[in-house]
């Protein structure tokens, strides 16, 4: 394992970081066998906007769980784990966090994740917070792998339109993409880990493949980070409106 200050240096200067090898296959094995569990007793209860799919109608096709840390081990991983520790000397702060998410491109259909930054939907000043993003699978560009547009996140917040997108509500405005920087496509195996900033433009691609494209996303933002009512209102906002147009009404 690499040295977490060394770490700091990159992350700070690409706003990005890819960390290989960071779980064990016994640790990634752990992962998934809870996350199973979660998505067999659990997901079946959840109400659509925090369970969403592809089609609702087929349940091979969830792409989204919003809150993995109702689940006791998942709310430990979140709080205690090792993944902490990287976060607050990559933040050089305190962190607290906020939440562990699942993020799924199932076979032939999982569709696009359109440009974005999360910063603009975490709605915090500053935006000193990060993204900590877990693959279960093997990734490259056939089944959905994360592109970054290195040292974008130098630039703030940029302009986000309502995207239409179940899971991602907000991307990038056409207008801002002059500000996004050199692309970096990442490809990652199961037990590395990629890091991103709240600021950092991303966005994946499509899965094509035949295989599966599993991932958890674990947030933190920084001791300093604080909401802005006004913004977290607007966000929330357009968030309701696209879920009315988007979400079926029956369950």
């Amino acid at each position: 394992m690499e040295d977490y200050g060394a770490l700091r240096a990159d992350f700070r200067r690409d706003g990005f970081i890819h960390v290989e090898r960071f779980f064990d296959p016994g640790e990634a094995q752990e992962l998934e066998a809870n996350l199973t569990r979660f998505i067999r007793e659990i997901v079946p209860r959840l109400p659509k906007a925090e369970a969403m799919y592809e089609d609702y109608g087929n349940p091979d096709s969830l792409k989204y769980i919003g809150h993995l840390g109702v689940w006791p081990y998942f709310a430990d991983f979140l709080a205690n784990s090792k993944v902490r520790e990287l976060a607050e000397t990559l933040l050089n702060e305190k962190v607290v966090p906020e939440g562990i998410s699942f993020f799924n491109k199932p076979p032939r259909q999982g569709t696009p994740t359109p440009p974005h930054q999360d910063g603009f939907y975490f709605c915090i000043v500053p935006n000193e917070a990060l993204t900590v993003w877990i693959p279960l699978d093997d990734v490259d560009e056939e089944n959905g792998a994360i592109h970054y547009w290195k040292r974008s996140h130098r630039g703030g917040v940029l302009p986000h339109n309502a995207s239409q997108v179940l899971g991602f509500s907000q991307g990038l405005a056409a207008n801002a993409q002059a500000s996004w920087g050199e692309e970096t496509v990442c490809r990652v195996k199961r037990g590395d880990c990629l890091i991103h900033h709240s600021l950092m433009v991303h966005s994946a691609g499509p899965n094509s493949s035949h295989r599966t494209r599993r991932a958890i996303g674990v947030v933190y933002y920084g001791e300093s980070a604080k909401i802005d009512p006004q913004a977290e209102r607007r966000y929330q906002e357009s968030v309701l409106m696209q879920q009315k147009s988007l979400l079926p009404t029956d369950r």
